[in-house]
């Protein structure tokens, strides 16, 4: 690090997660004393249990590709990520232990599959600093502003703490179980910060169609799911992978559509997803090749015939929604009932009506505003002294290591500055 401070100059920062674990360990390499405080009795639990306990740490993609990943406003990231992107984030911990891979979708992995490598590399960077301290079980009640700055916080159990500089590392509200409950929405408002509502994100959609049991957990591979506003107008389109839930619909590419869905639907607002199962076929050509099948297999009973355009797990549901005798032959399907199987085909629609909780998220859409945070330092435009880092500000990204580059890179910013 290029930047010095003060070696008596104190820092409290609020939150052990990844963003908060980072901005203690640069402001700790600074030289600063660094006081990081975590209400749960571990640092680190959401860290330990993502990426279904693999923890995909981030992505390597180029970064004008990154960003297009990146929800609210991308560009506040620009000038951080200048400083601390995916190759300084993924030297940072090949050089403390913790061996890296590169998956398929650039996605990167430490080598042993196992999210718990990643914490202990940056935890164990942190205890071999003699300047940090992590104290835990400790809830900060409320941060202390005088004259316009930042001077320490006052904890729950009515403790005061002093310091030169205070970092919000809190996280969002997504897994509340290992913490993450909201504290730096109630802190930042306290503070006078604009805070945006705050919804589940990355998550399944539920939709108003009864999902047949015997499609719960089946997958489907290379479809395209596009989403819609109350106007037909497109809010979102995705290609990929997606299955089916026992209240809507979940999988990689409902997941990233979640993202646009989430704010509309918790508002009340309609949302309709289509799903074209054939996505490689314009409709025209599929149309043709429809009519090619029905005339050479004209025999066949529509029921089994379906096999020839449709995995036999989607037939049931087929069958519920195109009213069309189950034993008709295919030579008596007439040219309405051939479109209606075209549009199942092409354009298979669900009315949305709500997504998966706050539990069940994997990240919160949301929080303190980014107008109200200097991009490059993570310092408060409001308070000086106070600084905002990981998901506790207004920012989020699609699946895929996006958005765990974006705590670890706003930390590292945070730990600059402070």
């Amino acid at each position: 690090m290029t930047m010095e401070a003060d070696a008596k100059k104190k820092v409290i920062v609020v939150g052990a997660g990844a963003a908060g674990m980072m901005a203690a360990y640069v402001a700790a390499q600074r030289g600063m004393q660094v006081l990081l405080l975590e209400k749960m009795d571990q640092p680190g639990r959401k860290l330990r249990i993502t990426g279904k306990g693999r923890c995909n740490l981030t992505n390597t993609a180029p970064l004008k590709d990154f960003l297009t990943h990146v929800g609210s406003d991308a560009r506040f990231m620009r000038n951080s990520f200048s400083v601390f992107f995916n190759n300084e984030l993924m030297d940072f911990f090949e050089s403390h232990g913790v061996p890296l891979v590169v998956e398929r979708g650039d996605r990167v992995y430490p080598k042993s599959g196992k999210s718990l490598d990643i914490f202990l590399g940056i935890v164990t960077a942190l205890e071999a600093m003699p300047n940090v301290e992590i104290r835990k079980n400790v809830r900060v009640a409320s941060l202390m502003v005088e004259e316009g700055a930042a001077k320490g916080v006052r904890c729950a159990d009515g403790t005061t703490l002093l310091a030169d500089s205070t970092v919000v590392a809190t996280g969002g509200m997504s897994y509340p179980l290992t913490g993450s409950t909201g504290d730096g929405y109630r802190l930042a408002e306290q503070c006078g910060h604009t805070v945006s509502p705050r919804y589940p994100a990355l998550v399944h959609l539920d939709c108003e169609e009864k999902i047949p049991d015997e499609l719960v957990a089946f997958v489907l591979k290379n479809v395209r799911l596009t989403l819609t506003d109350g106007d037909g107008r497109k809010m979102s389109e995705h290609f990929g992978e997606m299955t089916f839930t026992p209240t809507g619909i979940g999988g990689p590419i409902v997941l990233s559509a979640s993202r646009v869905a989430t704010g509309p639907l918790h508002r009340g607002e309609k949302v309709t997803a289509h799903l074209d199962l054939k996505p490689a076929v314009e409709t025209a050509t599929l149309d043709k090749r429809l009519i090619s099948d029905l005339d050479s297999n004209g025999t066949r009973l529509f029921h089994d015939a379906l096999r020839l355009w449709l995995p036999a797990e989607l037939v049931p549901m087929a069958l519920k929604n195109l009213h069309i005798e189950y034993y008709k032959r295919l030579n008596q399907i007439n040219g309405e009932e051939r479109r209606r199987l075209l549009k199942f085909l092409k354009d298979f629609t669900f009315t949305l009506t709500g997504t998966g909780n706050f539990e069940e998220a994997i990240v919160t859409q949301g929080g303190v505003c980014l107008k109200e945070v200097n991009p490059k330092t993570m310092e408060s435009k409001l308070v000086k002294g106070l600084f905002f880092a990981g998901e506790v500000l207004d920012l989020d990204a699609d699946t895929g290591g996006y958005n765990l580059q974006l705590a670890f890179t706003t930390g590292n910013a945070a730990g600059r500055y402070c």
